[in-house]
């Protein structure tokens, strides 16, 4: 069995509201896909590529990941301030709060309460991220044997 440490792995239990990803059931299976060699360098945010390791998988992979989340779980993408005045997305689907990108801020505490929500047209009029999170979709869906339309 897997170890996670990403926030809200206990509650990640939510079923998927699409087959266009074989084999993501819940949460966990995507976290373990994307883990597998899907986030890479390229996905990072470009500020924070720097930094990008295999063991630090996670950092900059926030809002790609939590609305290619939405995409196959649903719900909502809020995010968090963050000092520098970007914001820490992360997913909510009916009632339970995951973020599957939390490890990269190690033992810091975030807060998932009163939180904004997050659109994507908001993140995706940055065309770098838009870019980002194709490329991230693109790879799941070849990990899950797929072809991308």
């Amino acid at each position: 069995m897997n170890t996670y440490r990403f926030y809200g792995w206990e509650q990640a239990d939510v079923p998927a509201v699409t087959d266009e990803y074989p084999g993501i059931r819940t949460p966990l299976d995507l976290y373990d896909a994307l883990s597998a060699g899907v986030w890479r360098a390229e996905t990072c945010a470009p500020r924070l590529r720097d930094g990008w390791t295999p063991e630090n998988k996670t950092l900059g992979q926030c809002s790609i990941t939590a609305f290619l989340a939405q995409d196959i779980f649903g719900g909502e993408v809020y995010g968090i301030r963050r000092p520098d005045g970007n914001y820490h997305c992360y997913n909510v689907v009916n009632g339970r709060t995951f973020d599957l990108t939390s490890e990269q801020f190690g033992d810091e505490k975030l807060c998932y309460e009163g939180n904004p929500e997050q659109l994507r047209e908001t993140h995706f009029a940055k065309e770098e991220k838009r870019l980002r999170y194709e490329l991230l979709r693109r790879l799941l869906r070849e990990r899950c044997g797929q072809r991308d339309r």
